[in-house]
């Protein structure tokens, strides 16, 4: 605009290489003009045509009245392109030739005029010390005492709340208060004198030398000459001889050459010996291997995450909202939130989910039932317990395993039958193979469209009453024994049926419930299983009128914890029993269906009396508690009995322990030893002896970061990984170290949520890791981790009896 006679062409590099126009190589930016002859453009468009790049200008060029055509280098695409044709005499020589300004003249007569004066160069004096380096040390400030650095926080359970102040006589409590006198101070009073300062800035200098090795030279050459067969010996390469014994070795030969490919024939056996490495003094190989992730689509925080006991990969996860305190607590916004579910995912499929768990409120922590593992009990975030019954999609669930077994079966068969026989035994070479027979035999697109289109949706049979549930978000929750069960009057008795009956949740509300599961049918009609399907199912988009029928489960017992004549409660956020082993029944497992039913009704199974069931005085119903404010609570599950009002009265505690400065995420049992439990809780963690009252028999030090999660090794006594808000994984060994981790691992660049361990085989062992931005991490663990050293349960043993030895 305003230029009509600048017209902007591209010039690639086969135009720039005809008329010598190269960028940074013929013209720059400095000196950006290049002459081109008109009939030199002419003839390059009569060859190339239209794919010159003068053609969009042709007119213009044929209308041209000079010879040649000024063309400029745009190197700051001033008019959109790298460079621009000049279309007239006029603004040619204007551009070639500017014109002089009246200050440019004015410089140059000027310059003229200036006396030219000759260059005397400054002669170097020797400095004299007037004494100012004596005055600038006087004068440094020098810090002769430490800092004092103070971090004042507040228990989580006083934000917000209202403030109340009283009088009282402080002279009446002794150290309520300290006098302070006033007195005259003698350091402002000293009157200051004018004083002049000054600062000059050296530069340091320094002096370094190097110097490269020497060694002696000397000549090396090496001749050589090419190896000549005779007429005999090339003869000989011919017969039938050789040809018999290549054949003969041939097979041999290929299974050796199979075996060097596959397995490192230099490895050291001794060396990689777990036991014998950790008892010389070697250090072990700790490291997690990523195996597989799973990522939310709406990347919400998952809470929990649980695998499937019976069916191999199969991994629930709970995923919920990042709400704020404020928000957890009010709730007055969760219409707003999107449709709450708990996600099955397979490691065989890592993209399409395999089943999904509506739920009414989002999932803060869930679990299999252990007789049972096709029930499911969950704790929503407004404190009520949700059932489903996932038995009529087991066999989904199995063939999500099977479709990558078939696709490794049909590459197996294709190979030779000699590389199948080497590779069975080599177990640890299985992962490397599936990824090749995967890469090459994956499932179609219709395939997985089809998998993604029969997602089904499963619908929550059973829903607590809102009235008798929590009045908080449920915390955490655990299923009670399969060989004992709980009564009103807090007493264990046998259970004969050896299922799981009952289930204890504990919340923030500072109360423990005890729920009643309802007792499973182990066999039914196909054509009542079909009819209770029909009258129960209902589309997700259309509301179900019967769901009013849920709100009818209540606690079996509650307890509210509370402090012994003081007004304070405990907001709980974990618990953990010593009496907690499940048995998974592989065969003949129970169909729980028609829960409803067993909900609304006296079930005789449910209401079997107590009077034949012997009471076992030899269970522990002691349990611990984890607080919001970092305490640990030792209770008792027995209540006592109110004289006036002949109810249960609220739980008293036995001992509290404040050993966590925030609050407890994880309060665990050591599934080695019945009464030795790990909390973990802000930047320390500590391990716990039931019956020793002194406090922990071991806590760590603060660590850079924040634990936020933690669990215990499924097959190591001494082993345990916390997660940290920084994305690490801390792996802690006993038997290795106790005042550091064995290893720090970078596992996600968020905050670590949940960890939960899984034992596929002997030979393969996983941990899966969820973070807060809705990822879920499993990776392997590593023959060190997976394997326990040589009588490690007795070392380790013997390590806390040492530890509740000096703690007394």
């Amino acid at each position: 605009i305003g230029h009509p006679e600048i017209f902007p062409l591209v010039f690639t590099t086969k135009t720039q290489e005809i008329f010598s126009c190269r960028v940074d190589e013929d013209v720059t930016e400095e000196n950006c003009f290049k002459l081109i002859k008109k009939e030199d453009i002419i003839q390059d468009l009569n060859t190339r045509a239209a794919i010159s790049d003068f053609h969009p200008v042709k007119k213009v060029i044929l209308e041209y009245p000079g010879e040649e055509l000024l063309v400029v280098f745009d190197a700051k695409f001033q008019y959109g392109q790298n460079f621009y044709l000049v279309a007239s005499e006029d603004a040619k020589e204007n551009l070639l030739k500017p014109p002089e300004t009246v200050e440019e003249k004015e410089e140059e007569n000027g310059e003229e005029n200036l006396e030219v004066h000759p260059y005397k160069p400054p002669v170097h004096k020797p400095w004299v010390s007037l004494g100012s380096e004596k005055e600038v040390e006087e004068e440094s400030i020098k810090e002769s005492v430490p800092k004092i650095k103070y971090m004042i926080s507040q228990v989580r359970r006083k934000f917000g709340a209202s403030i109340k102040f009283t009088d009282r006589n402080a002279s009446r409590i002794d150290g309520s208060y300290v006098e302070c006198t006033s007195y005259e101070d003698k350091t402002f009073s000293i009157k200051m004198l004018e004083k002049d300062m000054g600062v000059q800035m050296v530069p340091k200098r320094k002096e370094t030398s190097t110097q490269t090795r020497w060694t002696y030279p000397k000549n090396a050459a090496t001749q050589y000459f090419p190896r000549q067969l005779s007429n005999e010996e090339k003869e000989n390469l011919s017969s039938k001889k050789l040809k018999e014994f290549l054949t003969s070795v041939q097979l041999r030969m290929e299974i050796a050459l199979q075996q060097n490919e596959i397995m490192n024939a230099f490895f050291d056996d001794w060396k990689a010996l777990a036991g014998d490495e950790s008892s010389s003094g070697g250090k072990p190989n700790i490291y997690l291997n990523a195996y597989q992730s799973f990522t939310d689509p709406k990347n919400r925080t998952i809470s929990c995450i649980c695998w499937h006991p019976t069916i191999y990969g199969i991994i629930a996860v709970s995923p919920r909202e990042q709400l704020s305190y404020e928000e957890q607590v009010s709730l007055s916004d969760k219409s707003l939130l999107p449709q709450s579910a708990v996600v099955f995912w397979s490691l065989s499929d890592p993209i399409h989910p395999q089943l999904m768990l509506e739920s009414p409120e989002d999932i803060y922590c869930f679990q299999f039932s252990p007789s049972d593992p096709n029930i499911i009990a969950g704790g929503c975030i407004n404190g009520q317990v949700v059932l489903w019954d996932i038995s009529q999609h087991e066999e989904k669930l199995q063939n999500a395993k099977t479709v990558a077994d078939k696709i490794e079966v049909t590459a197996v068969n294709i190979a030779n039958a000699s590389l199948l026989n080497i590779l069975h035994p080599l177990l640890y070479f299985q992962n490397t193979l599936k990824y090749i027979f995967l890469k090459h035999f994956q499932p179609s697109l219709g395939q997985v469209q089809q998998t993604n289109a029969e997602l089904p949706l499963v619908r929550y049979c059973a829903l607590s009453s809102i009235e008798h549930s929590h009045t908080k978000s449920v915390t955490d929750m655990y299923c009670l024994p399969d060989y004992f069960q709980d009564t009103r009057m807090s007493a264990a008795i046998e259970n004969r049926a050896q299922t799981c009956v009952q289930l204890v949740t504990c919340s923030s509300d500072c109360s423990v419930l005890l729920w009643d599961i309802p007792v499973t049918k182990l066999q039914q009609p196909s054509s009542e299983k079909t009819r209770v399907q029909e009258d129960f199912y209902m589309p997700p988009s259309i509301p179900d009128t019967s769901k009013h029928l849920d709100l009818c489960w209540k606690p079996l017992i509650k307890i509210n914890l509370c402090e012994c004549g003081i007004d304070t409660v405990y907001g709980t956020t974990r618990i953990s029993l010593r009496e907690l082993r499940c048995h998974y029944k592989t065969s003949e497992k129970p169909q729980s269906l028609n829960i409803l039913e067993l909900l609304n009704k006296d079930s005789p199974e449910m209401n079997t009396s107590s009077n034949n069931l012997e009471v076992l005085k030899s269970i522990s119903i002691n349990f611990f508690v984890g607080t919001e404010d970092g305490e640990i609570v030792y209770s008792d599950w027995k209540g006592e009995i109110d004289n006036d009002s002949a109810k249960l009265a609220s739980q008293k505690h036995s001992q509290t322990y404040s050993s966590h400065t925030e609050t407890i995420n994880t309060l665990q049992k050591s599934p080695f030893f019945q009464d030795i439990f790990l909390s973990i809780g802000g930047r320390s963690f500590a391990i716990w002896k039931e019956g020793v009252t002194n406090g922990p028999i071991l806590r760590s030090s603060c660590s850079a970061g924040r634990n936020t999660a933690g669990h215990w090794s499924l097959t190591r006594p001494g082993v345990f990984f916390i997660g940290r808000d920084d994305g690490n994984i801390d792996t802690w060994d006993l038997m290795n170290k106790t005042y550091e981790p064995s290893r720090i691992q970078t596992i996600s660049n968020s905050v670590i949520t949940f960890i939960s361990p899984w034992i596929a085989s002997p030979m393969q062992h996983f941990l899966a890791v969820s973070d807060d931005l809705g990822v879920l991490h499993v990776v392997e663990l590593s023959h060190t981790l997976s394997y326990p050293l040589r009588n490690e349960r007795a070392n380790v043993l013997d390590y806390f009896e040492r530890e509740v030895k000096y703690l007394k």
